[in-house]
């Protein structure tokens, strides 16, 4: 039988991963990134002291829905220290959140602005922003031992994947935890499609990502957005006993 953490235990076990991923240094590339970009700052935000450090997990320690994005931006992360924090795929994201239940507010501008998830975490593949969004295979392979150790740590039932490259990472830590049958064809993704995970573990949802290249031409509404947000609420609701 699965022994669980205390709330206590479980808190100190968050904040000592979080720790552990904001010291990370095994992507000279990534991090030489970070750091020119909080130096050289965006004239908007020249009066910012930028992060520049690989950004930690956020949210709930006991969250029991999982978002999975991609990688910090290089002036919204990266420069406030919080996942989808100061950029438009977190004023989408966190919008969407606070309508379902799952924040507090819907307003995300830096680390310190009262923002608390509920029942709720988010991460990502990779921790650092990385040049033009892109990490490379390598790089994510190198960041995988935080996502699996968060995976593991939190009391996951529904994961929601946030693109393409989440949803991938997202079936390949679902097959090594065997929350998916290690044989047979990779789930594919698709805005809203559910794969049940086995013993009755939860659900992965897939969403597009709110990022302004989804959200400028229309391949992702407001309304698309919530509606997965709603459908993760649904599936953890029949959890409740």
């Amino acid at each position: 039988m699965e022994r669980r953490l205390t709330p206590k235990q479980q808190q100190l076990a968050w904040a000592k991963l979080n720790n552990q991923i904001v010291g990370c240094e095994r992507c000279p590339r990534l991090r030489t990134y970070c750091q020119e970009v909080a130096q050289q700052k965006r004239a908007a935000y020249r009066d910012w002291e930028y992060w520049g450090l690989p950004v930690p997990n956020f949210g709930d320690p006991s969250a029991r829905l999982v978002i999975v994005g991609l990688a910090p931006a290089a002036h919204g992360g990266n420069r406030t220290g919080r996942v989808f924090t100061g950029d438009r795929s977190g004023d989408w994201l966190y919008r969407a959140l606070h309508k379902a239940g799952f924040a507090n507010q819907a307003t995300a501008t830096h680390r310190n602005d009262g923002l608390k998830l509920i029942d709720c975490a988010i991460t990502n593949p990779c921790h650092c922003a990385p040049p033009d969004n892109k990490p490379t295979k390598d790089e994510i392979a190198n960041c995988s031992e935080w996502i699996a150790r968060t995976l593991t740590l939190l009391p996951v039932q529904v994961i929601v994947a946030l693109g393409q490259t989440a949803w991938t990472n997202v079936i390949a830590q679902a097959i090594t935890q065997r929350w998916l049958p290690p044989k047979g064809p990779r789930p594919k993704f698709g805005h809203g499609k559910e794969v049940p995970m086995l013993d009755d573990r939860g659900w992965i949802i897939g969403c597009f990502h709110p990022s302004p290249r989804n959200t400028f031409t229309g391949r992702l509404t407001e309304p698309m957005l919530d509606a997965v947000f709603t459908q993760a609420r649904h599936r953890l609701e029949s959890f409740l006993p």
